[in-house]
Order: structure tokens, then C-alpha cells, then sequence
């Protein structure tokens, strides 16, 4: 019998990372920017953006579900998975855009097509991303290989990041020329447009590697069965959820945090300190040169502060995550997740006490939130690869997709209860969109929302891995079992 070579290629490697490039310069500006799209952009009321934002995503949560019982008994030439990648990506992009487009309708017209372009969206993603995100289940056995993967994939996932983070909120301003609505189609045109080009390279520069036996694989009433009875998928069930929610929470709240809270005239001062400002002119001027005089960065210092804030997090992340497979490898990935992401949740905390003058120490605050959570960033999924692994070992069935569609699942619950909170902390504390100053209970209310809020949450996330059970000596045992049935 051939023995199968669970060794991947750079090239393999970095076509799937880009898959997740694609995903996630959607899924970072729904994450990032959706409750104030809705709220600030289209003018759709606080509370009514925090239903829509909620009931979508319960509704592609559960379609997720639905989606890893049919992508697990999808049979193609292909495989199971990669075929899913290659038919959803051009519908995925073409709603992209339509999800932010902001027509002229009534206020209930409003409402109406930002639910429904939103549902729309979240199964789109669903029916890509799933099999996405279990192909990597497939693509390899070996765990440090699997590690490896991650890693490429979350550099990849830092990039769109990066750019939704740090770039996005400029770029509209640009593209639209002032026009938040011109703009922000503009650049999800754009994004969309890149997006689905690189859903193919990931199509066609990937293989499934392990094949279930026919005999492995049995009906959902078993699927379900199994998915009971395994503690360290519940256990995952639950941090996930509480990791997007407060990804959600915390990232859709920074853009008010600096619109309304932080002060413009310091972070314009601080921006020229570091030289940032400085750096911008010489880039206009270079622009103006070229005959490029509308793409000039914005004189708004709310928005700068905004994009080095998060690109100063971002780049940190970047640096923790090369952390996080040397780290795994030797103390296991369960211990090193729950690590970082307590530290990351000591530093998260210590926004709730600076006042809007101290620049500073925000911004050296997110640097170190963005270090110790980038170390956590890979190893989320490679752990869930390694409860489908725990799965088949216990049970000699294998059910890659249901496994990871139960985990979106929690990532889509997540990310629908944590944008929902944006909305519905904003109109608990009396936010007002028109309002040139904010009253203060809206300001206590957008820095319990980037503090105090989501630090609790992820403290819970930690507290859910004592239950995990997927220790360092127990992956060694499940990766040489596995071995050696397969062979």
C-alpha cells in the first residue's frame, strides 16, 4: 500500500493562505466596520442595525451546520471541499458588494435590503468558508505540518486585516471622494473583485490528502451522536464563540472609540512625533507629482490615529503569531493558546483607565494586546483540526466538515452577538449619530465597549480550555495512532 506524504509544499501552503486573504478582507470589514456602516453610512437607527446584524448571523450560523453535513458527503474528482471553494467564489464576490451598497430607498426599504443583502452574504460565506476551513483538516495528518499551515494562513489573515484595518477607512474617503457611501461600494468592488481571483489560486494549488474509508463515514444521526459524547469539541463550541464575540465587539468599537473619545488635536500631535504625518505630506506631495492629486490620504487625524493604532496592533500580531508553532511544538497548543490569551485580556482591561489625551499609552497598550494575541491566532483552528483528529481516534469515524461547521457555527454566533452589542450598547448608553459631542454615558458606553466588555469575555474563553483535554502527550498519541491505521 502507498504511503500517503503528509509533507506540503510552500507553494501549496501559501495557495491556501490566500483563500483566507480572500475571506477575510470581507469577513475583517463585517467584523470591523458593519454597525457603523449601517449606523453612520446608511443611517439605519442603532438598535435596528444590532437586530439585523444578529438575526443574519444566527441564520448563517445555522446554515454552517447544514453546510458540513452536505460538504462531508460532497463526492467529486476534487475531493470534498476544494470543489465548494471554486462554485461559491463569484457569487461570494458579486454580494460582497451588493452587501455594501447603500441605494436610495425609504427607511423601511433600508432596512429591509441591508437584511436581506446581509442574510445573503453570511450563507454565501457559510458555503465557502466551511469547506475552506475544513480542507485544512484534510490537507495533512502531520501535526507540526499542520501548525506550519496555520501559520501561513493567519500571516495571510493578518494581511486583509491590515489592510481593512488600517487602509480601509482611508481608502473609502478617497475612492468616494468624501462620499462615505461612494466609497465604501469603491473599495468593496475592489476587494471583491481581488478576492475571487485568489479563491481560485487556492483551488487549484491544493490537495485533499486523507480520504475517508466509505465505511467511515455514517449518517448525521452519528455525526451528531459523536459531536455529543466529544467534551473537547464543546469545550472549543464555547471558546469559540466567546473569541468572535469579542473580536466583534472590541474591533467594531475602535472607530468610535477614536471618532468620539480619543482627542484629535493629541493624536494629531502624537502622529507628528512619530513621524507619521510628515510621512503622509511626503506621500501626497509624490502623489500630487504624479498627477494622482485625488488620492490623497484624508486631513482627519480621528481616521489616522484609527489606521496606526490598528496597524501597530496588526504588525505585533504578525510578530506573535511566528511565536506560536515553536511554542506549540514544544509545550502544546491548548497551554500556549490559554497563555496568550490571558495576557492579551491584562492589556485589553487597561484601556478603560486612559484619558483621551494619553495617546501614548493607548497605542503602546495595543501593541502589546496585539503580541500576546497573535500567538493564540493559529492555534484556534489548528486545535480544531486536532478535535477532528481526537474524533476519528475515538470513534474510527471521520466527519472533518460537520466538526468545523460546528465551529463556525460558534464563530458565526459570535460574530452576530458581538456586532449586535455595538448596537444595542449605542442605544442603551443614548448614542446619536447626528451629534457633532457625544453625551457622556454614550462615551462610557464606547469605552466599556473596547475594555471592560470584551476582557470579560475572553477571561470565560480561557476558563472553557480547563475542559479541552487535548494536552501535548495526548496530540503525540492521536497523531501515531492515527499513523498507523491509515497506513
Amino acid at each position: 500500500m502507498t504511503e500517503i506524504n503528509h509533507k506540503l509544499s510552500i507553494k501549496e501552503k501559501i495557495g491556501y493562505a490566500l483563500g483566507d486573504l480572500s475571506a477575510n478582507l470581507i469577513f475583517q470589514t463585517l467584523m470591523t466596520f458593519l454597525a457603523f456602516f449601517y449606523t453612520d453610512v446608511y443611517k439605519i437607527p442603532a438598535g435596528t442595525a444590532a437586530t439585523i446584524i444578529f438575526v443574519g448571523g444566527f441564520v448563517g450560523a445555522f446554515f454552517n451546520v447544514i453546510m458540513g453535513f452536505i460538504a462531508d458527503r460532497t463526492q467529486t474528482r476534487w475531493g470534498k471541499f476544494r470543489p465548494w471553494i471554486l462554485w461559491t467564489a463569484i457569487p461570494f464576490g458579486i454580494i460582497s458588494i451588493l452587501a455594501f451598497t447603500t441605494p436610495d430607498f425609504s427607511p423601511t426599504g433600508k432596512v429591509i435590503y441591508a437584511l436581506i443583502t446581509y442574510f445573503l452574504l453570511v450563507i454565501v460565506y457559510s458555503a465557502n468558508n466551511l469547506p475552506y476551513s475544513a480542507l485544512s483538516g484534510v490537507l495533512t495528518g502531520d501535526m507540526k505540518e499542520r501548525n506550519s499551515l496555520s501559520s501561513y494562513r493567519f500571516v495571510a489573515v493578518m494581511v486583509a486585516q491590515f489592510i481593512i484595518q488600517v487602509i480601509l477607512l482611508p481608502l473609502v474617503l478617497i475612492l468616494g471622494d468624501g462620499d462615505k457611501a461612494a466609497g465604501f461600494k469603491s473599495a468593496m468592488t475592489i476587494f471583491a473583485i481581488v478576492g475571487v481571483v485568489l479563491l481560485l489560486i487556492t483551488f487549484l494549488t491544493t490537495k485533499e490528502r486523507i480520504i475517508p474509508k466509505p465505511d467511515q463515514v455514517g449518517s448525521i444521526k452519528d455525526d451528531l451522536k459523536d459531536l455529543m459524547k466529544n467534551r473537547p469539541w464543546i469545550s472549543m463550541l464555547i471558546l469559540t464563540i466567546l473569541v468572535f464575540i469579542t473580536l466583534s465587539l472590541k474591533g467594531g468599537s475602535y472607530v468610535y472609540y477614536f471618532n468620539e473619545y480619543v482627542d484629535a488635536q493629541s493624536i494629531n500631535s502624537f502622529l507628528d512625533n512619530i513621524g507619521f504625518n510628515g510621512f503622509i505630506d511626503s506621500l501626497n506631495n509624490l502623489f500630487s507629482s504624479m498627477g494622482f492629486s485625488g488620492f490623497q490620504w484624508p486631513d482627519d487625524p480621528a481616521t489616522s490615529g484609527f489606521s496606526v493604532f490598528n496597524g501597530g496592533g496588526i504588525i505585533f500580531m504578525i510578530i506573535g503569531i511566528f511565536f506560536s508553532k515553536p511554542l506549540a511544538d514544544k509545550f502544546g497548543k491548548r497551554d500556549v493558546f490559554g497563555a496568550g490569551l490571558f495576557l492579551s485580556t491584562v492589556f485589553l482591561f487597561l484601556f478603560f483607565f486612559y484619558s483621551p489625551t494619553s495617546i501614548s499609552a493607548i497605542f503602546i497598550t495595543q501593541i502589546l494586546h496585539g503580541f500576546f494575541y497573535g500567538i493564540t491566532i493559529p492555534l484556534l483552528w489548528a486545535m480544531i483540526a486536532d478535535v477532528a483528529d481526537y474524533s476519528e481516534w475515538k470513534n474510527n469515524r471521520r466527519a472533518t466538515a460537520i466538526i468545523f461547521s460546528a465551529m463556525i457555527f460558534g464563530l458565526k454566533i459570535g460574530l452576530s452577538i458581538g456586532g449586535a452589542l455595538i448596537g444595542w450598547i449605542l442605544k442603551i448608553y443614548n448614542y446619536d449619530a447626528d451629534l457633532a459631542v457625544q453625551n457622556q454615558d454614550a462615551i462610557q458606553g464606547i469605552k466599556l465597549s473596547v475594555s471592560v466588555f470584551p476582557g470579560i469575555i475572553f477571561i470565560l474563553g480561557v476558563a472553557c480550555l480547563f475542559f479541552y483535554g487535548i494536552n501535548k502527550n495526548m496530540e503525540t498519541q492521536i497523531e501515531s495512532e492515527l499513523n498507523l491505521r491509515r497506513s
